[in-house]
């Protein structure tokens, strides 16, 4: 079993406390919520596309949907870009996931280093996360390819445990991140 499938302990993640200069602030002006609320945004984005992609499998496995029907339903996803098949919607999602990954590590998380120091520890750990959260797509990337080759039953239970498995720690990983960055964010903005 991969670092990956044990899952990381939740209660070992650093917190921010509260800046000095801001003793008991729990909230920001509507201009200052902007960068929060759009990361916000693209995580909501991220975890419906999921919850949909997950649909989809469960519709496949109970045998409520077609090859016909799910390619239909796929195309009608907002993430589509011309994916006419499970595994290419997977593809794009996947994709998506590590693009915003790659913003907040190559841009994001730096910005927030220099602006607020004290953030340091819970960046070092989400992009740890980032990390794993990697691997996990690399792993249902593997499971799609396995079952575009098998075609059969256990090909199917392999993507739907790898995509639970990426589910847990992705939705896990979305929430840490938005708690621990909304403060930083409306203090500093994204760059």
């Amino acid at each position: 079993m991969s670092a990956a499938d044990q899952g990381w302990d939740e209660t070992t993640r650093p917190t921010l406390a509260q800046p000095a200069t801001e003793p008991g602030r729990t909230s920001y002006a509507g201009d200052q919520q902007g960068a929060a609320e759009h990361l916000v945004a693209v995580h909501d984005h991220l975890r419906a596309e999921l919850e949909r992609l997950r649909s989809l499998v469960d519709d496949v496995r109970r045998g409520l949907l077609s090859a016909g029907g799910a390619r239909a339903e796929v195309h009608e996803m907002s993430m589509r870009q011309n994916n006419w098949t499970l595994g290419a919607y997977c593809r794009s999602y996947c994709g998506f996931v590590n693009g915003h990954h790659t913003l907040e590590d190559a841009g994001v998380f730096p910005h927030l280093r220099r602006s607020e120091p004290a953030a340091a520890p819970v960046l070092d750990r989400l992009q740890d996360e980032h990390v794993v959260i990697h691997g996990l797509l690399d792993g249902v990337d593997r499971a799609l390819v396995r079952l575009v080759r098998d075609q059969d039953a256990a090909a199917l239970d392999t993507v739907e445990q790898s995509i639970d498995l990426l589910a847990d720690r992705l939705l896990s990983h979305l929430a840490y991140e938005e708690r621990e960055l909304r403060g930083p964010l409306a203090r500093h903005g994204f760059f």
